[in-house]
């Protein structure tokens, strides 16, 4: 029988055992244990090294807060999972665990030296010792920290499990499943309508009801009495339970998310479960129910192993038959460590002695330890303590004496009092006050709509703690349970416990994680730090993986009293999330691998797979570059490309083209004030180009738009425009709008898009379609027709993007690559050519046509880039017109797009290169301002010499002036000229 193991009571299963290993050492546990509990119950208390001074660390809490037992637990090479906390990891059989920031071994650390050396490791040193010599930062210093850097070390190999992410709403969201949390669940469900969500990081619900000993509650015991309230709950189909459940953080308009771990406690996962799970909630309202967290003293040598939370003692006996010790110490400044003291002396622990700063301590609690026979010293604090791996004495002093008795014992039982629990209070920007009762900030004024109840908000008696939930639950009646309960004293202590030992070789732990001592912070203040985020940054007290739930309220204190001046004047650093740390599967969810940057593909991409192209990405699409044929480079296929079209027939999958459909009675009206030129008029079965602004007036998409029926338009965007058109049009619809009838669909991936562009184009088309007359005058340039083609429904679109005589067909995505085969074999005759995205822009750029993100870069207007004419005169009002009428975006040295034909035609200029004035016989440097830049350049095939499109300051009224271009070696003249290349009468568009 294990002698640090109760032989009967907690929540564990005797009955299962459990194997596991810690640091290749093999123990038993059993089912219900946390790592953290099983290891107490085999006497094991030393578990880590601290982070700067490599001291001998173990267990002080029971929660989520552990600053210390933080360990490595491996399944295989590839699942390894570093710096769990062990008071969290739920024993499984063949758990291993390793700890951490040690070598060669825990017992036996070569890094204990900077224990040695901490006098020279103080506040700050970084700032002061790696300044100088300058030089040494790179080779020495640098490489140095990051080594030191960290706790545990990152797993090497990819993490083989999923995880999985999901949305949610509610009507009512409960943080937290103790007392509080459990009767505002409750009391919330009662109403049917409601639903209720109840998250609970601990793997099993009930909070601290599930080791209460001096209570009853409706004639129950506490450990029954929140089973009895679970049973009811899971009854009720409108409620939610989630444990083993973290809310990491609060958002704007009520969202939480929650971390869900779904298999880390099983021994064998089952494959088809993800390993954690995200929620998103968004919550009607939020009832926090978080508790609070016992306050370590701050006192010498605090921070061996064997040294812990009065509670966390109490909790892992009652509630897993696991004793921390068998000769305690407690030091207290409140009467709940005596209740604590009292039950472990009932399961066999002998408690030396009870150190209580109190002059005159009293309370039920005391007077039973009393009557118990235990030893109670008043006004007393702990000068020392001793024992090197795990503490084997502690020394009791009086208050101001240097002398004291010094006690045996193996575990040390603190407790300042209890702070509640208010980072997500904090984080949804909720304001605090200081409250003097409970010697800690509660919250005060709340920003979102949520409430605190129970300990988080100061209200630390079990009756109370009912009450508080049952109220904020929404029922009006008064409390439904009836308790029994001896009343415990809350008094705390807060700061460090006076000592006359000097700093400089004893330390006092404020951040046990980054081994910050009360020397640290009084340092900072003597360096001129005032507002406690100073001294947080300059100490790093708080910065730990708690956030300073443990060290807070101490740091805060001793500042305080360096200063002279309240807590209050001296404020609260802000908690932020996550909650506690949150692992980086959980926010990526599926988006890794393939789906980390996910490749879009159209329906056709197979078939120009097969056909030899070359695919350039544009967004998340694929699309087809240029299809080489044997022998040809990118410039020999697309010159081949752009011949084909211009003088024959080319195909061309534009089914990447955004596509969105705007549905409603107002769809006119909406899509009128999106766009700068007018279509409430624009008749069914017509085509318009438009231009869409930002709020600001500068360009952000343009594309052709389709009038389907009278409440019905098909927009089409840019490839990579897609995602930000459908945000910016949800938002305006949602938010400026709201009063128009329209619904928004994306239909990108409904529909496979092929253009066919040529002299030919008709000609290919025409024996397939059914059910539209091709003609020129039936259906001219910018309309649109319902029909058939190759036997799929259609909507073909006369229009084009090449100069070209021009239509796209537009099919479901399902008969895309039928439909593209079919007309392929129709045009084989003509010799159809397939083409891509080079030959496509070569064409457009041939005809002034601009593509968004290229001519334009964020600061561009319509009037800059030639579009002036799309911009209705007569409009009401549309999305950045009042923008557009800033002296700024009209004045006369902006810059606008023009031609550019370099002198010597073989010449291609380079894209973002800059244009300045012509300085003849000058060297390659810009030495005078730029004029603007070059937005497209490429070899022309039908002018047969090289075109680019610029930028140019008052560009349009220099047409006909030299210019020049500095490239690497030398500057290169060349002429502006309209933009407009080829056709500029458009009669081969309207043939």
């Amino acid at each position: 029988m294990n002698r640090f193991r109760t032989s009967s009571g907690g929540r564990i299963d005797r009955s299962v055992a459990v194997p596991f290993t810690f640091d290749g050492e093999t123990y038993r546990g059993y089912e219900g244990d946390t790592l953290a509990s099983a290891l107490i119950a085999n006497g094991v208390h030393l578990l880590g090294r601290s982070f700067k001074y490599h001291r001998p660390r173990g267990i002080v809490t029971a929660g989520s807060e552990e600053p210390n037992a933080l360990v490595t637990v491996k399944r295989d090479a590839a699942r390894v999972a570093p710096n769990l906390r062990a008071t969290q990891v739920e024993l499984y059989s063949g758990l291993s665990a390793e700890s951490q920031n040690r070598w060669p071994s825990l017992n036996y650390d070569v890094g204990a030296v900077n224990d040695v050396m901490g006098k020279f490791l103080s506040a700050g040193f970084y700032y002061k010792t790696f300044m100088w010599p300058r030089s040494a930062w790179e080779k020495l210093y640098e490489p140095f920290i990051r080594r030191a850097a960290g706790l545990g070390n990152a797993p090497t190999l990819p993490d083989p499990d999923h995880y999985a992410q999901r949305f949610a709403h509610c009507e009512v969201l409960v943080v937290g499943a103790g007392p509080a949390g459990l009767a505002a669940a409750l009391a919330a469900s009662e109403d049917a309508s409601q639903r209720v969500i109840l998250c609970d990081e601990q793997s099993e619900m009930g909070g601290w009801l599930l080791h209460e000993t001096g209570a009853a509650i409706d004639g129950h015991t506490p450990p029954l009495f929140a089973m009895h309230m679970l049973h009811k709950l899971r009854a009720r189909p409108n409620v939610t339970l989630l444990p083993r459940t973290t809310a990491f953080g609060f958002y704007p308009h009520n969202l939480v998310g929650l971390t869900e771990r779904v298999t880390e406690h099983l021994s064998v996962p089952a494959a088809h479960l993800p390993r954690e799970r995200m929620w998103q909630v968004r919550a009607g309202r939020i009832v926090f129910a978080t508790g609070s967290i016992e306050r370590p003293l701050v006192f010498p040598d605090n921070d061996r192993p064997g040294i812990l939370m009065a509670e966390a003692a109490r909790l892992y006996a009652l509630r897993y038959g696991a004793l921390p010790g068998l000769r305690a110490v407690v030091f207290t400044a409140g009467d709940s460590a005596y209740r604590a003291a009292l039950d472990l002396k009932a399961l066999g622990v002998e408690i030396a002695a009870i150190a209580d700063l109190r002059d005159a301590p009293n309370g039920p609690y005391v007077e039973k330890a009393r009557a118990a026979g235990i030893p109670i010293y008043p006004g007393t604090s702990v000068s020392a303590t001793s024992g090197r791996l795990r503490i084997r004495s502690a020394t009791l002093a009086r208050r101001g004496w240097t002398q004291g008795e010094t006690v045996e014992c193996d575990c040390l039982l603190m407790s300042g009092g209890f702070t509640p629990t208010i980072s997500l209070f904090s984080q949804s920007r909720g304001k605090m006050r200081w409250d003097e009762a409970v010697e800690a900030y509660v919250p005060a004024e709340s920003v979102e709509n949520e409430c605190s109840v129970g300990a988080c908000r100061g209200v630390f008696d079990l009756a109370g703690a009912l009450a508080d939930g049952h109220a904020a639950g929404g029922s009006g009646d008064a409390t439904p349970y009836q308790v029994e309960e001896e009343p415990v004293g809350h008094a705390a202590f807060r700061g460090a416990t006076f000592h006359n030992r000097d700093p400089r070789k004893v330390k006092a732990f404020v951040d046990f994680q980054n081994d910050v001592t009360a020397k640290d912070v009084r340092l900072a203040t003597q360096e001129g730090f005032r507002s406690i985020e100073h001294v947080k940054r300059y100490t790093t007290t708080g910065m730990a993986t708690d956030q300073g739930r443990l060290s807070n309220i101490n740091a805060l204190a001793i500042v305080s009293q360096e200063l002279k001046r309240p807590e209050t004047a001296i404020g609260l650093t802000t908690f932020r999330p996550p909650y506690s740390p949150t692992t980086f599967g959980n926010f990526a969810g599926i988006a890794r691998g393939p789906l980390f940057d996910p490749v879009r593909t159209t329906p056709i991409h197979e078939w120009a797979v097969e056909n030899g192209a070359h695919f350039e990405d544009v967004g998340i699409w694929k699309r087809a570059h240029f299809f080489p044929k044997p022998g040809e480079d990118l410039h020999a296929a697309v010159a081949r490309e752009c011949r084909a079209v211009r003088s024959g027939v080319g195909i061309f999958d534009a089914s990447t083209l955004g596509k969105i459909e705007v549905v409603g009675p107002d769809a006119a009206e909406f899509v009128d004030r999106l766009y700068t030129n007018p279509f409430k008029k624009l008749a069914v079965g017509s085509l318009r180009y438009g231009v869409m602004l930002r709020e600001d007036g500068f360009v952000m998409d343009d594309g052709v738009v389709a009038r389907i029926a009278e409440d019905r338009f098909h927009l089409t965007t840019t490839t990579g425009g897609a995602p930000r058109v459908l945000n910016h049009m949800e938002d305006y619809l949602q938010t400026e709008f709201p009063d128009l009838d329209v619904w928004l669909t994306s239909t990108t991936e409904e529909w496979a898009t092929i253009a066919v562009q040529g002299p030919d184009a008709r000609r290919v088309i025409e024996p397939l379609v059914e059910g539209v007359d091709l003609s020129k005058d039936a259906m001219p340039h910018m309309t649109w027709r319902a029909g058939r083609i190759a036997g799929a429904p259609m909507r073909l679109w006369r229009v084009s993007f090449t100069g070209e005589l021009g239509f796209e067909i537009n099919v479901p995505a399902s008969e895309g690559r039928r439909v593209w085969e079919a007309v392929f074999a129709a045009g084989q005759p003509f010799g159809i050519t397939p083409y891509g995205t080079e030959t496509m822009h070569v064409q457009r750029a041939e005809k002034g046509y601009i593509i968004v993100g290229q001519e334009t870069d964020g600061t561009a207007v319509p009037d800059d880039v030639g579009l002036g004419w799309a911009v209705a005169k007569k409009k009401h009002d549309f999305v950045g017109m009042r923008s557009l009428a800033r002296p700024a975006l009209s004045a006369k040295d902006r810059k606008q797009m023009v031609g550019l034909l370099t002198s010597e035609p073989g010449t291609i200029l380079e894209e973002g290169a800059q244009v300045v004035d012509h300085v003849p016989n000058a060297g390659a440097a810009a030495t005078i301002p730029a004029l603007g830049h070059v937005t497209s350049s490429y070899r022309s095939e039908t002018l047969g010499r090289s075109i680019a499109l610029a930028l140019v300051r008052n560009g349009r009224a220099r047409i006909g002036e030299t210019v020049d271009i500095p490239m690497p070696g030398g500057r290169i003249p060349a002429v502006i000229v309209d933009p407009v290349f080829h056709d500029k009468a458009n009669e081969r568009l309207d043939a």
